[in-house]
């Protein structure tokens, strides 16, 4: 008999091969005191411990195929540029030294203060970051606690056609068995905003995770299915389901390959519609993925890492450089800068009080308007990036026209300031807003005569919409895109940027979401910003369809009361480009 176990779909595709389980078991941290004398030899096992952690890294890199895409590459280099951060090397030899404790407990400490930090952030792409570091942490904890590689690790052969079922999985994890034949992967937790589901993506690799306790209900060598459309996993599966499966499997890979026909050709509908297409970006090093997906520039430059993890702040100059770098590689290309969104928390001030509701608190714009050393350098740093091509400068969170008239005053004060020490800028810099927030998108009217640009940021837009969190496994089933109340105050921001002459765009992850795309072109929305794997997907739902089509449809939904027919119509609007 078979047996069925719902997920998260996070990579799409069609696995069926025989379950690997792999058990890695929880680690256990115990706390013990080190005697004063002992304490440099403490300290010099957590080294050993990094070393080895560094040495397992850059093993695995080394067995990458040299073909292998510059981008998935960076994520293993990520993991070792963090065991070079002082925040994972010094920070716990200080408390080892300090405390007069063991390493492992050191080590534990430092990653749950960290952890915090990533928890303050209401961006729920930036907040799984510390998933990067738990990866980090676990790999050096196994080692100190005399495991190392983990033994479950089989060799090449064994792995040769696999579905891995696992509690969690790092980049490593994925690359290295992408590498070994593994063909599908399910794992107990995790999201679907993950570097290792980006990677899974980027790899085409069908994908499902926060399948709890699935290890439970499938036996290592059983066959499996991954549905990573649906987040199906199916143990046991009779000859009939086979069939079908096998069936779908196929059409994926028709689908992908005409995907790769797209390369070059412009977004553009079959009403000649013209879509531009931009990608999302957190570090300069993402601009390389970006551009090998032909996007038209960046809607989205998530400027928070650079503040991340560090006793002091980036200054002007700092952050001069790294935005220089991404817009001489644009080449052209306009570049959007989010201005710092993080809040009041122990990476800026060095406090010890953490917001009761960070969400809800001194976040974003809000707390640069509060703190203008801290928002004056980074505002100086984007008007002299200007200089050297395309820039708009988007403020995050806005709630209020005054906060969008108190940031356009400290920009003119700004400018004033460097053009009399005679730095180059753009005095006609584009400045935007971020409508993630209600109110924001009920006044969008307002907005978009104060505003040169709009971008709808989906992510938090739906959240505050919905009063869920979606990266909280107890609510985000709730987490609906297509919401009835979301669809009305997208209808009504996209409609006052197009009343007014203000462009708008979207950047959040339901932007890069093909099941989505039919949906957002019938509201008009003709700028989509993404991660650059979600590109070409994009881009064949646009070239596929007429807007004449779809926005009767939409007009529609939106004056429809009845639910049954309102889900009719929204299974007209919102389909999988994957789905049989």
């Amino acid at each position: 008999m078979s047996v069925q176990i719902s997920g998260i779909g996070v990579s799409r595709g069609i696995a069926i091969g025989k379950a690997h389980i792999l058990q890695r078991g929880e680690l256990e941290i115990l706390e013990y005191a080190i005697p004063e004398q002992y304490i440099r030899d403490e300290i010099q096992r957590f080294r050993r411990a990094l070393e080895v952690a560094r040495g397992q890294l850059r093993e695995i890199r080394g067995r990458i195929p040299p073909d292998t895409r510059p981008d998935i590459i960076e994520f293993i280099d990520t993991h070792l540029l963090m065991l070079e951060d002082s925040t994972l090397t010094v920070a716990p030899e200080q408390l080892i030294e300090s405390q007069r404790i063991n390493a492992e407990w050191a080590l534990k400490l430092q990653r749950d203060a960290l952890v915090e930090v990533f928890e303050q952030i209401d961006d729920a792409y930036l907040r799984t970051r510390k998933d990067d570091i738990d990866h980090v942490v676990n790999r050096i904890q196994r080692i100190l606690l005399s495991e190392g590689e983990p033994q479950e690790t089989p060799p090449d052969s064994h792995l040769q056609g696999a579905v891995v079922l696992a509690d969690d999985l790092s980049p490593a994890d994925i690359v290295l068995m992408h590498h070994q034949g593994v063909i599908g992967f399910v794992t107990e937790h995790g999201g679907p905003l993950s570097h290792t589901t980006i990677i899974a993506r980027s790899l085409h690799i069908p994908a499902v995770a926060g399948a709890h306790k699935v290890r439970r209900y499938i036996q290592d060598g059983e066959t499996v299915i991954v549905d990573g459309e649906r987040g199906l996993i199916i143990a046991g599966p009779d000859a009939a389901m086979l069939a079908y499966y096998r069936e779908r499997r196929r059409e994926v890979e028709q689908y992908r390959a005409a995907l790769e026909r797209l390369r070059g050709r412009a977004a553009v509908t079959r009403d000649g519609r013209a879509v531009e297409l931009l990608g999302n970006i957190e570090l300069a090093g993402d601009i390389a993925e970006v551009l090998a997906a032909e996007a038209d520039g960046v809607g989205l430059y998530r400027t928070e890492f650079l503040y991340m993890n560090r006793s002091d702040l980036p200054d002007e100059e700092e952050q001069l450089a790294a935005y220089a770098e991404v817009v001489r590689a644009l080449e052209g290309r306009p570049l959007t800068i989010r201005t710092l969104d993080l809040g009041a928390d122990k990476t800026l001030d060095g406090g010890e009080d953490a917001a009761t509701n960070p969400a809800l608190g001194l976040r974003a714009v809000r707390l640069c308007l509060r703190d203008p050393a801290l928002f004056r350098p980074q505002l100086r740093a984007i008007l002299r990036t200007s200089a050297l091509g395309p820039v708009r400068l988007m403020i995050p969170m806005i709630s209020s026209i005054q906060e969008v008239r108190q940031v356009r005053a400290l920009i003119r004060l700004l400018q004033d300031e460097l053009d009399a020490e005679g730095r180059a800028f753009d005095p006609a810099m584009p400045v935007g807003g971020m409508i993630e927030v209600p109110a924001a998108a009920v006044a969008a009217e307002l907005f978009a005569r104060e505003l040169d640009f709009l971008s709808i940021g989906t992510n938090d837009l739906i959240q505050y919409t919905l009063a869920i969190d979606r990266v909280d496994d107890e609510v985000n089933y709730l987490y609906d895109p297509a919401h009835p109340a979301v669809l009305q105050l997208l209808h009504r921001v996209i409609g006052a940027g197009k009343e007014a002459g203000t462009p708008v765009a979207m950047c959040g992850e339901m932007a890069g979401d093909p099941c989505y795309t039919r949906l957002l072109l019938g509201l008009g929305l003709r700028q989509f910003s993404m991660q650059a794997n979600a590109i070409l997907e994009v881009k064949q739902v646009i070239v596929d369809n007429d807007t004449r089509e779809l926005e009767p449809l939409i007009a529609e939904l939106l004056h429809c009361h009845d639910f049954s027919h309102y889900q009719r119509l929204l299974g007209r609007l919102v389909t999988s480009p994957l789905a049989s």
